[in-house]
């Protein structure tokens, strides 16, 4: 009976191993020989040991065979019904042998009546082999063992299955002969990770015997597959409130490779600073977690590139679509465009006296607002464009009743829940007799009765500041009232001095001197004016910014001043409108425009920013100033830029215009000239061709006789002239004769005659 060895590694075996499970049984003085793999479940079959022996399951029963294990464990169990050896506990390689190799352990089995005895030996290799073991690769297997000889002894080996691996039989010098075990296909881990096999070894004996060993082959896994996204593209919503540390959304990713191969880590790729300053993802977990304060303002959405990658350098790419959804954070801000701080009190209802622009910074609904004023005003809103109203009279006004009012304006948007602002303004009824407006009244008393009592005032005439003082105020000689003849300016006149003099009508008259001292209080009637930047039609002025700028680079500074003093003229700048609020902001007081990020490659190469100044007036007042910026490295670029702005490009559009115009008008003259230049070319040499073939004689030709039939001698000499013409009048010839004697003509007494000969003559 054939038996089965261990397997030896034989050949090129470096990083690959082989588990060899030998599940043959031979009895060799009472010995059997076994092998299991380790890890095997309980009762999982071990050998036929009945048919191994030789014995017949019966004498099994009869014989009350059972196993006797030297320690307290036993791994295997006997099943005397059917004559196998089965798996009673599970066998632990790494408790059992340590690091020996190869690992085994033995029991007895002892049968009665009459009693027999037989060791069993089971023995247990763990060896392994990479997935990528090259087809060809050779394992050598130690020979079976045969104690018979010639045809008794082993004659064949025989693998199944036989879809990766397949039998030859190789020679030795000394004439015995081993097998071997040879890879004819690849392997693949991640299809199969383990691989079963039975090795039988048979003998030509009669009847024939066998033995056989199952081969557990674990195949190793090494880098070969790169990780797989779940999705390439993955898509989120967040609310811009959402506070840090709200996972967004997470992303997976799975690799067909075992253990440190299959490890996905997770890094952004290709992600710019702001949107890196604002998420961030757990390496091992794939969770995009909010880092910072999102604003929907700001940003609608951001993109995110998620890199999953394995220890062994391979990667995948999935696309990450975050959307910020807009909540109702932002109030409602009132601008006061226009505003009249007083209204006469005759003024028609419909006048109107401020207009202000409301606009809220939230989206959809949430930007959606409502304008309303007190409902016990003479007043009431109106709008006109989108986004901008108007506060009108409602209703005749008198400042005898009331001379002031106080406006309150109500902005409320129709979030959830609601966001409000309101502003109040302060509308002074005026008088209608201004200028003539009653400033003060002086009033001066006399003991005196009658006519000596009757008191009339006059003004002390003197120059204020140029001026007549008659054409600042007068008095009422009988009330005394000094009234302003016209309006007063703060910014011209702060304060002047005069005298009043009361008088009275006695003989001689006694009059009394007071001095009047008149402070003019300062309104917020100048808006402030931009000095820098310049705004003109002709120019345009435009700050650079380097790609280079730091966060808090200083872009430029608007400069402005208010004519008016105190509180009215201090100033306060704000950013209305840009194209990138993330990107400048302008300083409060001091009109400094400056980065509050780093600039980036994405950002616009064009920038136009509109800065409100504004005074601390009531009501306020205000200027808009629009400031170019240009986001360039050099000056070239910057120019480059600069006829994209409106004004500059109108201007080349008009040039550019009159300059084709010129240009055509003046092909068109030089096309014309050329035309009529070759049409009178053509024409004198056809007219030169016909005369050149044609045969005409010279013809000489005398004209009638001419003469002076009135007597007034006007022809007192004889001219002859000799003309000879050609098509050509350059080449024509005309020669002039001496005049002749009048004999050589015969003329009658009262006049006289010219001959003229012309030649018709024919180009040679």
């Amino acid at each position: 009976m054939a038996s089965l060895g261990l397997p030896a590694l034989r050949g090129p075996c470096i990083g690959l191993a082989v588990l060899l499970c030998l599940c043959s049984l031979k009895s060799v003085s009472g010995q059997a020989r076994y092998s299991v793999p380790e890890e095997q479940a309980e009762g999982s079959f071990v050998g036929n040991i009945a048919r191994d022996l030789g014995l017949d399951v019966q004498r099994l029963v009869s014989g009350n065979a059972r196993i006797v294990t030297k320690g307290s464990r036993q791994y295997v169990d006997l099943n005397r019904d059917k004559g196998i050896l089965v798996v009673k506990e599970r066998i632990d390689r790494e408790e059992l042998c340590k690091k020996t190799t190869p690992c085994s352990f033995s029991f007895e089995v002892i049968l009665e009546n009459p009693i027999q005895l037989y060791r069993v030996i089971v023995e247990e290799m763990h060896l392994k082999i990479v997935e990528t073991a090259a087809p060809g690769t050779r394992y050598a297997l130690q020979r079976a063992d045969d104690s018979d000889v010639g045809l008794n002894y082993i004659q064949k080996y025989s693998l199944k299955p036989s879809d990766h691996f397949k039998l030859e039989m190789q020679s030795q010098s000394d004439g015995s002969q081993f097998v071997e075990m040879v890879l004819i296909t690849p392997l693949d881990r991640e299809k199969d990770e383990e691989h079963a096999l039975v090795l039988v070894a048979s003998d030509g004996g009669t009847p024939p015997r066998s033995g056989t060993a199952r081969i557990h082959i674990t195949v190793l896994d090494i880098n070969d597959n790169a990780p797989v996204c779940s999705k390439q593209v993955y898509k989120a919503e967040v609310q811009e409130n959402s506070p840090v540390g709200t996972v967004v959304t997470a992303v997976s990713a799975t690799d067909a490779d075992k253990g440190v191969n299959g490890e996905v880590t997770f890094t952004f790729a290709h992600v710019d600073q702001e949107a890196k300053n604002l998420f961030d993802v757990d390496k091992k977990t794939g969770q995009i977690k909010i880092t910072g304060s999102l604003d929907y303002e700001r940003s609608k959405s951001y993109q995110l590139n998620v890199l999953a990658s394995d220890h062994g350098g391979y990667s995948d790419t999935c696309k990450v679509i975050i959307q910020v959804t807009d909540v109702n954070d932002n109030s409602p801000i009132i601008q006061l465009m226009s505003f009249s701080s007083t209204i006469s009190e005759d003024a028609l209802p419909g006048t109107t006296v401020a207009v202000i622009n409301v606009h809220d910074e939230d989206s959809e609904r949430n930007g959606l607002v409502e304008c309303s004023i007190n409902n016990d005003l003479p007043f009431k809103i109106e709008s006109s464009l989108s986004g901008y109203y108007s506060i009108v009279t409602d209703d005749m006004l008198d400042r005898e009743s009331v001379s002031e009012y106080n406006i309150t304006i109500t902005v409320t948007d129709k979030g959830s829940p609601p966001l409000s602002n309101r502003k109040t303004i302060n509308v002074k009824v005026s008088d209608n007799n201004s200028p003539g407006f009653s400033v003060f009244t002086v009033r001066a008393r006399d003991a005196d009765w009658g006519q000596n009592a009757r008191i009339s005032y006059f003004l002390e005439e003197k120059q204020i500041h140029g001026a007549s003082l008659t054409s600042l105020v007068s008095v009422n000689s009988e009330s005394g009232v000094i009234s302003a003849a016209k309006s007063f300016d703060y910014e011209q006149i702060k304060m002047f001095e005069f005298n009043v003099t009361a008088r009275d009508a006695g003989s001689p008259p006694l009059s009394s001197v007071v001095p009047v001292k008149i402070l003019v209080q300062d309104q917020n009637d100048n808006g402030p004016q931009v000095l820098y930047p310049v705004q003109t039609g002709g120019s345009l002025v435009a700050e650079m910014v380097p790609r280079s700028a730091d966060v808090g680079y200083l872009v430029t500074k608007v400069v402005a001043v208010d004519v008016d003093s105190g509180q009215n003229a201090w100033l306060s700048y704000k950013l209305q409108k840009a194209a990138d609020r993330a990107l400048f902001e302008v300083g409060l007081q001091n009109g400094e425009i400056r980065t509050i990020r780093q600039v980036t490659d994405k950002d616009a190469v064009k920038q136009r920013l509109a800065v409100i100044v504004e005074d601390n007036g009531q009501p306020s007042r205000s200027a808009t100033v629009i400031v170019n910026v240009v986001v360039a490295d050099s000056f070239p670029e910057v120019m480059s830029e600069f006829t994209d702005f409106t004004h500059d490009k109108e201007y080349n559009d008009n040039l550019t215009f009159y300059l084709v115009l010129a240009l055509a008008v003046v092909s068109f003259l030089f096309i014309t000239c050329v035309v009529v230049i070759i049409s009178v070319k053509i024409y004198r040499w056809r007219q030169s061709r016909v005369l050149y073939h044609s045969n005409l004689p010279v013809i000489p030709y005398y004209p009638p006789r001419y003469s002076d039939t009135l007597g007034t001698a006007t022809l007192p000499h004889v001219y002859n002239y000799d003309t000879c013409r050609t098509t050509d009048s350059r080449k024509s010839d005309i020669k002039y004769m001496q005049p002749m004697s009048q004999s050589l003509v015969s003329v009658d007494d009262v006049g006289t005659e010219s001959a003229n000969v012309f030649c018709l003559l024919q180009p040679k």
